[in-house]
């Protein structure tokens, strides 16, 4: 599973296509700017909403839904990468 650090992610979060897939009252308490919201339990109804020839940075709390949603999108075929620590670890701006 491919990976990028919180500061790599907070350095670029605008050049990137952020998924995160807490619950939507854990987003509620910030979120990166530009991060789209699907909860994990939605994500495999939601996929065909993803662009296949895009990379997608996966985040979540603490990088534990975020990895299960990387290792899954992997073996449908989408180039993904879990950011390392989840939000915990995310040092950067938040809305």
């Amino acid at each position: 599973m491919k990976t990028i650090t919180p500061k790599e992610v907070e350095k670029a979060y605008q050049d990137l296509n952020i998924i995160d897939v807490r619950e939507t009252s854990e987003v509620a308490e910030g979120k990166i700017p530009g991060a789209v919201n699907i909860p994990l339990g939605l994500l495999q109804f939601k996929m065909n909403e993803l662009d296949s020839a895009k990379e997608y940075i996966m985040v979540c709390r603490s990088g534990g839904r975020s990895g299960q949603a990387t290792q899954f999108l992997e073996k449908q075929g989408y180039k993904v990468s879990n950011m390392d620590g989840g939000m915990m670890n995310y040092e950067g701006k938040t809305i």
